[in-house]
């Protein structure tokens, strides 16, 4: 039997970029702290390791959604900002934080959830 793939979605496609491992985090820390290099983002997102902030890195630079700039300096200065179409995720992050803060608040994530009835 031949499968069957469902029509395409752009929300998928979108969600896809930006729900990988630690990027919702690395976009943040880029809305909040504005362009930063490589380095600083490191230290900004903290247990996330060398090779998969640069994975992550090249994913949203490749996606329009992070730019990349490389100083030829010794060692080589590397910044990343968010493009325009990264600063539109913008109001997406905010609200999101705003509901997790919520959340946390009424302790869904720690197993005392009160009902919202």
């Amino acid at each position: 039997m031949k499968s069957v793939q469902p029509a395409s979605c752009p929300m998928e496609a979108l969600l896809h970029v930006i729900t990988g491992p630690w990027t919702i985090y690395i976009l943040w820390v880029l809305s909040e702290q504005g362009p930063q290099r490589f380095g600083a983002t490191k230290r900004l997102v903290p247990g996330i390791s060398t090779r998969v902030l640069t994975e992550r890195l090249r994913m949203l630079e490749h996606a329009g959604v992070v730019w990349r700039e490389q100083a030829m300096t010794i060692p080589p200065a590397v910044t990343y900002g968010l493009t325009e179409r990264g600063a539109e995720l913008r109001g997406v992050l905010d609200t999101l934080g705003s509901i997790a803060r919520r959340w946390e608040a009424e302790g869904a994530f720690d197993g005392t959830a009160r009902s919202a009835e």
